[in-house]
């Protein structure tokens, strides 16, 4: 697996679910994981049951086999000043900028330079290495935004490196799209077998396709277990009325004779079966859709229960018996 493994997808999707759930399964086997949160929702923290995160990588679970789980939820002002400091050298004066505002400007109003600082600091976490050499994080995984603009997200150091001909910024922006653009780094796509979300997610894979950004897998989220098959179905539709009550009477839910308490039953069962026809016929025709994408696809279940901290182990869990880890 690649070692930055950055989730998208369409909102309501899941996405920040899925994150987690991906640096739980990669985290196994005495693996260390770094989840980073770009979008200063503190989603990780909820889904861990844990206090806010600050600016800095704290422990947030362990994984089977004592792999260890850490969090960073990226601030970009803050991030902004570590930069000033790693190539200016500016120390205090980077915190009087601060006080004057100077840095909330940067990091608002300038193009592109808060998702710079974003993907840059994810980025230099991928490279890092302790003083034997050895990477610091076996994996990286990045909660990142929404499908509708992870292209432009991931791609603006491409632009601000050719904006930024020489210096530190042209170089740093360089290297981060070294990063990005190379096999140490897949793209993967949350989406539900609904049209919307699994139009945008084909959208989104166009993009990246065309940004030259690596495509990883789509994992289709909440999916619901199946009741009845297309062979199934086509029988409810086939049965008689009559033969459903009296089978309804044959499992002790009423007398089959007419408006007794099973042939009551008819008329929702049926509903019901309609309703699911039509959901089932809809789910095909999405997962063909995304069949169609030629990319390796992933299912997670909807969990009734919904979603805890144990729940989340049990997504792990799915991940990696799938291959995703």
């Amino acid at each position: 697996m690649s070692r930055l493994q950055v989730v998208s997808g369409k909102g309501g999707t899941g996405k920040t679910t899925v994150a987690a759930a991906l640096a739980l399964a990669l985290a196994t086997e005495g693996k260390r994981t770094l989840l980073v949160e770009v979008e200063g929702r503190q989603g990780i923290a909820q889904l861990f049951e844990t206090e806010a995160l600050p600016y800095e990588e704290r422990k947030i679970a362990v994984a089977p086999g004592g792999g260890e789980v850490y969090a960073l939820a990226i601030d970009a002002e803050l991030a902004l000043l570590d930069y000033l400091q790693m190539f200016y050298k500016l120390g205090g004066a980077g915190r009087a900028l601060k006080k004057l505002g100077a840095i909330d400007f940067a990091t608002t109003i300038a193009p592109g330079v808060r998702d710079v600082l974003l993907t840059g600091k994810a980025c230099e976490a991928v490279r890092r290495k302790d003083k034997h050499g050895r990477f610091v994080y076996d994996h990286v995984v990045m909660d990142a935004p929404p499908t509708g603009r992870i292209t432009r997200f991931l791609n603006v150091n491409d632009e601000v490196a050719g904006l930024a001909r020489i210096g530190p910024i042209h170089n740093q922006a360089q290297a981060v799209m070294r990063v990005l653009k190379s096999p140490e780094t897949a793209v993967h796509l949350v989406t539900l077998l609904e049209e919307m979300p699994v139009q945008e997610t084909a959208d989104g894979i166009a993009e990246l396709r065309a940004a030259r950004l690596p495509v990883g897998r789509v994992v289709v989220n909440m999916v619901r277990p199946e009741v009845l098959d297309g062979d199934g179905l086509e029988l409810v539709t086939a049965v008689p009325r009559s033969s459903i009550a009296r089978a309804l009477s044959s499992a002790g839910l009423g007398g089959a004779r007419r408006g007794g308490h099973a042939e009551r039953l008819v008329d929702p069962l049926l509903a019901q079966a309609e309703e699911y026809a039509e959901r089932y016929a809809l789910e095909t025709e999405q997962r063909a859709v995304l069949a169609d994408l030629d990319v390796p696809m992933h299912e997670l279940p909807l969990l009734a229960e919904g979603m805890d901290l144990a729940g989340l182990y049990r997504l792990a869990r799915e991940l990696r018996e799938q291959g995703m880890s």
